[in-house]
């Protein structure tokens, strides 16, 4: 009997709405002012689909570009696993209306559900589908949030940070010694409540007084998850390295779940990661979701930060609670143009309002044993470590992130020097 044969990813797509939600329009809706989103969040805007757009619609676009980029037709797919908080209806699955969508009548299609976490889920159920030897080849993994569906505009917690987006993966085998390495996934029920849509499931269907509370939309724990988000992050990366012999001097770039850009930097850097090797993205498209992963890693392709043999530490975590991690070799996907241009930065600490123009830098390689690296260039994150002016308090989320580092002090799980950055005022999650 032949091995299991390596999966990896072989191309990426993605799909926004055209239609942009400026951080005017949120501010004024929320009764904020637009540079306390900024300088709470560092989001600057987000996307949100037209009345006519579903889930499904903006999926199946992600996967028609994936599977272009992956010079595959949609026949090839064996297999269609959809991630997502917002489907189209609660049944039957999202995944099966993008596969009639997309034509690909040969692929068994199904929903996961694991919130922001659910592209990794997703991804491990892709995985292990196809080294079971049961005949699929390829698999779509598309992680989709329409959440402007289900977001209370008046609720700065949330109405500043959720938008609409779908981001596809293709996956399939890869030469051994390349593509995911094994993908550990963790939950919690317990906290389960933190941030959850209430009505319309089982518990508590649709009526008058559920619609009357609000409780079809999104209500969410800020403080609580937050804190879950700064315990979770080196664990998980710290986890990640462990089974895979790595230290993080070993690993080319760190792909995550984007909250908000300003938390998603912190937890970074606190855990001792060099900002430059963390993908942000959540700046152009505030927090989609299940689908801010792989978008995160469909940017990072077509930005040319990945090459041939680039490790890329992969981090998730969500509602529910959830979490995972793995560590994906890169094998070379095609480059496209399926995430929109212009890009803006991501903005720091010290300009949070600021759009900073990119600078280019080479990247210095360490020792590797696969063979040659072509070099390219990558683009240097902006720096969140300089005091930033004052901003208003705010209550409940936006409570200040307590300090967990100590300056030189070596993280025991990522096995790196911490970097003492400042205090905020706690970015709002």
């Amino acid at each position: 009997m032949s091995p299991a044969p390596s999966i990896g990813v072989l191309a990426t797509g993605t799909c926004l709405p055209e239609r942009i939600l400026t951080n005017d329009e949120v501010a004024e809706a929320a009764g904020v002012d637009p540079d306390w989103i900024v300088q709470r969040t560092g989001v600057l805007r987000r996307h949100v689909a037209e009345p006519e757009q579903a889930a499904s619609d903006l999926a199946a676009e992600a996967v028609r570009k994936a599977l272009t980029a992956a010079g595959l037709p949609a026949s090839a797919l064996g297999l269609l696993v959809l991630a997502t908080s917002t489907p189209d209806e609660l049944g039957p699955s999202t995944a099966c209306r993008v596969q009639s969508l997309v034509g690909a009548d040969r692929a068994v299609a199904f929903d996961v559900a694991a919130a922001c976490s659910g592209w990794l889920f997703a991804a491990r159920v892709a995985h292990d589908w196809l080294r079971a030897g049961t005949g699929e080849r390829y698999a779509a993994v598309v992680g989709v949030e329409v959440y402007s569906r289900f977001v209370d505009p008046s609720d700065r917690a949330t109405a500043v940070l959720f938008a609409d987006g779908a981001a596809a993966t293709i996956l399939g085998p890869v030469p051994g010694g390349t593509g995911f390495a094994p993908i550990r996934l963790g939950s919690d029920g317990t906290a389960a409540g933190d941030v959850l849509i209430p009505a319309g499931g089982s518990r508590l269907p649709a009526s008058p007084r559920t619609l009357a509370d609000r409780r079809h939309k999104v209500h969410m724990d800020g403080r609580a998850v937050r804190d879950f988000i700064l315990r979770i992050f080196p664990e998980v990366l710290g986890d990640a390295l462990d089974r895979s012999g790595l230290r993080l001097t070993d690993v080319d770039l760190l792909v995550s779940h984007q909250p908000n850009p300003l938390l998603l930097r912190r937890a970074a850097v606190d855990a001792g990661v060099p900002e430059d090797r963390v993908v942000i993205v959540g700046h152009e498209v505030g927090n989609i979701g299940a689908a801010s992963l792989p978008y995160a890693l469909a940017s990072a392709d077509r930005d040319g930060r990945l090459r041939t043999g680039s490790r890329v530490l992969v981090t998730a975590f969500g509602a529910g609670l959830t979490w995972g991690s793995t560590v994906l070799t890169w094998t070379g996907a095609q480059q496209h143009g399926a995430v929109p241009a212009p890009r803006t930065e991501a903005p720091s600490a010290e300009a949070p309002s600021a759009e900073a123009p990119r600078t280019e830098v080479p990247r210095a390689e360490a020792p590797r044993t696969e063979g040659p690296r072509t070099e390219g260039p990558r683009a240097d994150a902006p720096r969140a470590d300089a005091p930033r002016a004052d901003a208003p308090r705010a209550e409940g989320p936006s409570a200040e992130i307590p300090r967990t580092d100590v300056l030189g002090a070596e993280n025991p799980r990522t096995k790196a020097a911490r970097t003492a950055i400042p205090r905020t005022e706690g970015a709002q999650l």
